[in-house]
């Protein structure tokens, strides 16, 4: 038999389960048991939250790393290749050991049928398990309680914020999505939220467990200045710990604010320099994440995010706020049709002067004529174009001096537009020019 590729084994991974999600630790349980799956580290992080989970991660992850340890970080969707959501030090897993991964997860599982989700967390346990690690760092996928990565006891547990999203599994209320996501927190285990509004439900989670609690705005929070931030947290022991004069980040320093504070829960070395360093040297690939693109002999400024609920586009017109272009923002976006279009658009609609929107390629993608409706009723300038790339190129080309293009949304939005940067960089290395 001809071994699988990984394209085969996703292909494979898809139509093994009648449905995407089926939530519920049971089957994967079992699996895990078959498997001799224990503890995939020494340090276990567990991350959830509505947003900010995959910059959280990242920022935990470069503070461990920058103190010599060993780490795995577990996170999704992907943007381009799969291989994104396995990195072991910093460094994607190869498609031959995501195969050799899915290889024992299939052997394991036997008559057990397991979502491509559940496969897929499965398969990191398994790889991380074997590359002897001293940390991992695991972002939640949906929720928390019934997630697979939940299978997993954490040593310190991570909510980023709670928003209501996802309502078909997790429920239209705060307090519902808090309940599910409290579901992460281990008896007698350091629980952190960085919401400044938890509901009740997580509270009363980490009351119930007896979680030491760790809540911004009381036991951790930042400040910031146009030229710098701070930062107070409390260690293991109660005492409060500071840090001054760090340099401005791209992305959310709430959530830097976040890891400081786990971080400073292990109890590993704590560096004032290596830490803002490590903080500084960290990025996530479509989040807050500013490229510069030669167009038709001029230079063009973007912005690529994926925010794509009301609670992600509110923070991005907040940072747009605090960091004015000299001329117009211009957008492209695009969204899934089972997000709320009226929440995102309306917290943006006052910081973008054009609009341009474009269908996206997935069969759960909102309709062109949904989102150019929306945007008209709100009064804004809006176009729709056949693709992303046709949007994107249609915003390049009326961009002038001191504008900035703003393309966010949906993942699969700003994965277009990240291949539209790729075939760019490729042409312009053949041609042996830029722009």
């Amino acid at each position: 038999m001809t071994q699988r590729t990984l394209g085969d084994w996703l292909a494979y991974l898809e139509q093994l389960h009648p449905s995407a999600i089926d939530m519920g630790l049971g089957r994967s349980q079992q699996v895990v048991s078959r498997m001799g799956l224990g503890k995939p580290a020494p340090r276990v992080i567990t991350v959830t939250g509505t947003n900010g989970k995959g910059s959280t991660c990242a920022f935990i992850a470069s503070l461990l790393r920058a103190q010599g340890l060993q780490v795995g970080v577990y996170s999704s969707p992907h943007l381009l290749r799969y291989n994104e959501r396995v990195q072991i030090n910093g460094v994607e897993a190869s498609d031959e050991q995501l195969c050799e991964a899915f290889a024992a997860v299939e052997a394991g599982r036997g008559d057990i049928s397991l979502t491509y989700f559940e496969m897929g967390t499965l398969a990191a346990f398994w790889l991380f398990q074997n590359a002897s690690l001293d940390a991992v760092v695991l972002e939640v996928g949906l929720g928390g309680r019934l997630d697979a990565v939940n299978l997993v006891d954490a040593d310190i547990a991570l909510v980023t914020s709670i928003g209501v999203d996802h309502v078909e599994y997790l429920g239209d209320t705060r307090e519902s999505v808090a309940f599910e996501k409290a579901g992460i927190f281990r008896a007698g285990a350091p629980a952190l939220c960085g919401d400044l509004n938890p509901p009740q439900p997580l509270l009363d989670k980490a009351r119930e467990l007896g979680c030491p609690f760790f809540l911004r705005g009381r036991d951790f929070d930042l400040g910031l200045t146009d030229t710098h931030w701070q930062w107070r947290g409390l260690d293991a022991q109660g005492n409060q710990v500071e840090l001054q004069d760090l340099p401005l980040l791209d992305l959310p320093m709430e959530n830097a604010a976040l890891a400081l504070q786990a971080y400073l829960l292990t109890g590993l070395p704590w560096s004032p320099e290596r830490i803002g360093v490590a903080l500084q040297q960290t990025r996530v690939t479509g989040r807050l994440d500013r490229r510069r693109v030669q167009w038709q002999g001029k230079s063009v400024d973007l912005l690529l995010d994926v925010g794509h609920n009301p609670h992600a586009a509110q923070y991005l017109a907040e940072r747009l706020a605090r960091r004015p272009v000299a001329g117009r923002r211009l957008s492209v976006f695009g969204l899934l049709a089972d997000k709320d279009l009226s929440g995102v658009i309306e917290c943006l609609a006052s910081s973008v002067q054009h609009w341009a929107v474009a269908p996206l390629d997935s069969p759960r993608a909102r309709p062109v004529a949904d989102l150019q409706a929306a945007l008209e009723n709100l009064g804004v300038a809006v176009a729709s174009y056949a693709s992303v790339a046709a949007a994107l190129e249609a915003q390049c080309a009326q961009a002038d001096a001191g504008d900035e293009i703003l393309l966010f949304g949906s993942f699969y939005c700003v994965a277009e537009a990240l291949e539209w940067l790729a075939r760019r960089s490729t042409e312009e290395a053949a041609h042996g020019y830029v722009g």
